[in-house]
């Protein structure tokens, strides 16, 4: 079973909720994300997020977008950023899936990038501009390397759409809880229950929540609804923070478990953690 469907299992069976975080690969360099790793592992992440840098990434905001610059700076090439998930899982059995545009994917050849993925140590692919619609033979090469395919979810995705998305998707339906593009928010959409809803009407995978989750308690609140709670740009704005400080992987990592408790519904999580 892929780790990412084995993961959201095991949440299940202990009538748990998930917590993903995402990072981008290569910030401040490719080994701080393998150090990230295991100490988000440690913290309780169910699925890591690697953002693959590139150089046009039109889903992202600032915080986001100034992360894949710096991995591009620290020469987090998608080979490296491969390399660098089969050096975490010489320690680390953690669902990880990788956040990209599929360019990078047309570039090195659809069928090469999704078995390389896959011989690295990859679970799933978010591929962030690929259309459902279009995506035959992206789905094809998935199932047979045994890679979950994410997609997204909108607040604007009308009925139809939903359900297509849901017949193709694997592992989790990611629903993107706002309008736009990444960053931090001073509130909680209040879409989500009604969308949750909507979506689960339509499949049976477990659905994540994402984009704009900030601190502790909008994890709790966002978990009420949702089958996983994401959080990036308040991490990714933790590392540009720290940078290559000597307390980088323990500071976020502090972070990381707020945001375990809350959703989880362990204890030490409330407010601690806000996103500046």
């Amino acid at each position: 079973m892929n780790r990412i469907e084995a993961r959201f299992q095991h949440l299940r069976a202990r009538g748990q909720k998930g917590l993903i975080i995402y990072i981008g690969a290569g910030d401040p360099d490719l080994e701080a994300t393998r150090q990230l790793a295991l100490a988000f592992d440690r913290a309780g992440v169910d699925v890591l997020e690697l953002g693959v840098p590139f150089s046009d990434p039109l889903a992202d905001g600032l915080v986001n977008q100034l992360a894949s610059q710096r991995g591009l700076a620290a020469g987090a090439t998608p080979p490296r950023v491969l390399e660098t998930v089969a050096a975490i899982r010489r320690d680390s059995q953690i669902p990880i899936v990788l956040y990209v545009y599929f360019n990078l994917l047309h570039r090195r050849g659809l069928g090469e990038f999704i078995a390389d993925a896959a011989r690295a140590g990859v679970d799933g692919l978010l591929v962030l501009d690929l259309p459902p619609e279009e995506a035959d033979s992206y789905q094809a090469l998935m199932r047979e390397a045994g890679l979950c395919a994410i997609w997204l979810v909108a607040p604007t995705t009308p009925e139809e759409r939903i359900a297509r998305i849901a017949r193709r998707a694997s592992g989790f339906i990611y629903y993107v809880s706002r309008e736009g593009v990444t960053g931090m928010q001073e509130r909680v959409s209040d879409t989500i229950a009604a969308m949750t809803a909507r979506i689960r009407a339509h499949t049976a995978l477990p659905v994540a929540v994402g984009f704009g989750i900030s601190n502790p308690d909008q994890a709790r609140l966002v978990a009420r609804h949702a089958d996983a709670v994401v959080v990036g740009s308040a991490v990714v704005d933790r590392i540009a923070r720290l940078g290559r400080a000597p307390d980088l992987v323990e500071q976020v990592a502090g972070f990381v478990q707020s945001l375990a408790a809350a959703v989880k519904g362990g204890e030490g999580g409330s407010g601690a953690g806000t996103a500046g």
